[in-house]
């Protein structure tokens, strides 16, 4: 029974109910905690002022109470009353059990009468602090509610259930043992209680207080009160009202407001209602044993978990220490090799050391004869042994000749050890679920038909196995960076066709693709080399010029409109690798001085090339020409340009470096240095110049010996 502790207890004081009443949404309050609550309303609101003005709906009409009904707002601590506009906001405290209490904008007067006997403020309001809905009182007060005696009864066999000592009903936190219980207040109070709320004196002088234990005997035995009419307090209830869903006496219905309504006999209706609680009962009693069920398999799930947890744990630990002693024994294989090549390395050198030790000393010591030799005055002496003497030095000459005084072994270790591959297994090393709803679907086919590159671009396409029969949501496209580095995601769609823009030129690239779908990731498809195109075609960027720019020969030959610099880009970028380019002067009027070079894709389209920080150019009259960067001018050189003549640039992003040609020659040193990043080949001119380009040329060939050579 003590889960039914919590259903006994008032929501306002947190105590066990005190002469419960029963709201109209019926919930209950102790008829005490019910005056506690009270807030008065303006006049206007009044019940009286209701009636006067001929609207006619009961006190008890729910669609008013919904009206007037009193919400917390937003749970912020304060409430607002609905339909009160003059009525102030009151904040809001929670009472013991933790439903929130709505206090009386003010204290009630001060009065000696007991609080279940003094008058009621006219006016008042009354709000259910546990659904909120509010209810202005009639001329009745409190005395309009009904008892409810059912609930006391429950109360009392529960508190006469329980074996331990009575407590004090007033203490405010831990309660103390009772010591005394007053018969006429119904209260048992501990000594500090009883001095504090029931001085023995004024009207309570006359109250009897009897010990804990008689009282307990004494309200045990005390006949019930019996409920009586809450508009007659003198008649009981014997009919029951079937609209109004309420008791009512036989004046009520001679006289009163249910005169018109349809009655059924008090005992039928309480039979009826006991047999509809019963039956709802057993519906809930059906769901509680469900519940407990349920809550016994969830014990059992957490159990389970964490069963299941230590043992994968376990097994987890156990394979990734089985990679781990696989991985010590190969290193431990790994390391034995390379100290056998380092101890051969090592005899090798050894022995040659040894060897040529031997024959130095040998050859110093034939030296130091022959000077020996050379030092005597005997000529018939001297020429008896010079003949051999020479012959054994040209012999030792010859024995130190080519190859003798190289090493025979190198100190490099010609071992490498390629990790990439068990790097990325590694990195790719996850969990794969073994209850799958469904298949992963089948490794897709790369149609090498179909898969292309031009220029640094790459098309690839791809299709499902035909026999396959599990559907794929999607697909992952994968290329390395074109160095042989780790693969990296540049797709993720439904489409079979993808093209990859921006590569690198002169470069190979590996590409992979694998299908997906709810359940997991197939394997990956075979791997495709593609080979980027070692030169670059492409045109005049008409997307990216200046609006000034006149357009022809499919993008290759540009003019300009306007007499001032403007800039015109080439639609490919570079980031690696070796170009050549060129353009040829189609038309040279009043000596204007075009700039050509490369630029970045924002550099500034209205000034001429160079200007900003963001080109490297080349500016030419038909004289002479200089290099600019970020307007700065440098190594003016002489020669310049006439209708005809040819400019070369040649982007080496290997060696960093930007150089320019006229007329296949090398137009002063090398324009600039430490260039890195992307590039697009650049122009500036005016309307009194036209330029052609020339892509896909290989790099010059006197370039190329040059850079061998260096």
């Amino acid at each position: 029974m003590e889960e039914m502790e919590e259903e006994l207890k008032c929501p306002v004081c947190g105590s066990f109910y005190r002469e419960p009443i029963i709201l109209p949404c019926s919930h209950n309050l102790c008829q005490a905690c019910a005056r506690n609550i009270l807030v008065q309303t303006p006049e206007s609101e009044s019940p009286q002022s209701r009636r006067a003005s001929g609207s006619g709906v009961s006190d008890y009409d729910y669609l008013d109470l919904d009206k007037m009904s009193l919400y917390s707002e937003a749970d912020s601590g304060y409430g607002s009353y609905g339909g009160f506009a003059s009525a102030p906001t009151t904040p809001c405290q929670k009472s013991p059990n933790g439903v929130r209490v709505f206090p009386p904008a003010m204290p009630p007067p001060p009065t000696h009468l007991s609080p279940a006997l003094a008058p009621v403020p006219r006016n008042s309001c009354i709000t259910c602090p546990q659904c909120h809905r509010s209810l202005i009182l009639d001329d009745r007060g409190l005395r309009g509610f009904p008892k409810n005696r059912v609930l006391e009864g429950v109360i009392d066999r529960y508190q006469q259930s329980k074996a331990a000592a009575l407590k004090c009903q007033l203490c405010e936190k831990a309660p103390k043992e009772a010591t005394v219980m007053c018969e006429q207040c119904d209260v048992f109070y501990c000594d500090p209680c009883r001095l504090r709320c029931h001085p023995p004196r004024g009207p309570l002088a006359k109250h009897r207080l009897v010990p804990p234990a008689q009282g307990r005997v004494s309200r045990r035995l005390s006949p019930r009160k019996v409920s009586t009419c809450t508009d007659h307090e003198l008649e009981n209830h014997s009919m029951y009202c079937v609209q109004c869903k309420m008791p009512v006496c036989y004046q009520c219905l001679e006289e009163g407001k249910h005169s018109s309504h349809e009655v059924k006999a008090l005992g039928a209706m309480w039979k009826l209602h006991k047999s509809q609680l019963s039956q709802a009962l057993n519906g809930l009693s059906d769901r509680a044993k469900e519940a407990k069920e349920f809550l016994v398999q969830l014990r059992t799930m957490v159990q389970q978990i964490q069963e299941n947890s230590v043992e994968f744990e376990a097994c987890l630990v156990a394979q990734c220490d089985a990679l781990i002693d696989a991985l010590n024994r190969r290193k431990a294989q790994l390391l034995a090799r390379v100290n056998k090549e380092h101890e051969h390395k090592l005899k090798v050198v050894r022995d040659q050391i040894s060897h040529c030790t031997v024959k130095l000393r040998q050859t110093t010591g034939l030296m130091e004869y022959c000077l020996e030799v050379i030092k005597e005055n005997d000529p018939s002496g001297f020429l008896q042994i010079s003949d051999a003497l020479i012959r054994r030095v040209h012999l030792t000459e010859d024995q130190w000749g080519k190859g003798t005084l190289t090493p025979r072994m190198t100190t490099d270790f010609d071992l490498s050890l390629d990790n990439s591959p068990l790097l990325q297994s590694i990195h790719q090393l996850d969990f794969v679920q073994v209850k799958a709803s469904s298949p992963v679907p089948a490794t897709p086919i790369l149609q090498l038909e179909e898969c292309c590159t031009h220029n640094n671009s790459a098309t690839l396409s791809w299709k499902q196995p035909p026999l396959s029969t599990v559907a794929a949501e999607g697909y992952i496209l994968e290329l390395d960076d074109g160095s042989g580095g780790q693969f990296r995601e540049v797709y993720v769609g439904k489409e079979t066709m993808c093209t990859v823009d921006g590569l690198h030129f002169n470069s190979t690239y590996n590409a992979r693709v694998k299908a997906f779908n709810k359940t997991g990731v197939s394997p990956y498809s075979k791997t495709l080399v593609l080979q980027t195109s070692e030169v670059a075609w492409f045109a005049f960027d008409p997307g990216s010029a200046h609006s000034d720019i006149i357009f022809s020969n499919d993008n290759l030959t540009v003019t300009c409109s306007s007499y001032d610099d403007r800039v015109v880009l080439g639609k490919t970028g570079f980031s690696k690798g070796v170009h050549y380019w060129e353009l040829t002067i189609d038309r040279y009027d009043n000596h204007p001085d075009p700039a050509f070079g490369v630029a970045r894709i924002d550099v500034m389209k209205d000034v001429m090339l160079g200007k900003d920080d963001k080109a490297w150019a080349m500016y030419v009259d038909n004289n002479r020409s200089w290099f600019m960067h970020n307007n700065s001018h440098t190594n003016r050189t002489e020669g310049g340009i006439t209708k005809g003549a040819t400019i070369g640039v040649l982007l080496d992003l290997n060696r960093k470096t930007l150089t320019f040609f006229i007329n296949n020659e090398q137009q002063g040193p090398i324009a600039f240095e430490n260039v890195e990043g992307l590039f697009f080949p650049a122009v500036s001119l005016n309307r009194n110049v036209q330029v052609t380009l020339h892509t896909g040329l290989p790099v010059p060939d006197f370039y190329s010996s040059r850079a061998s050579i260096a």
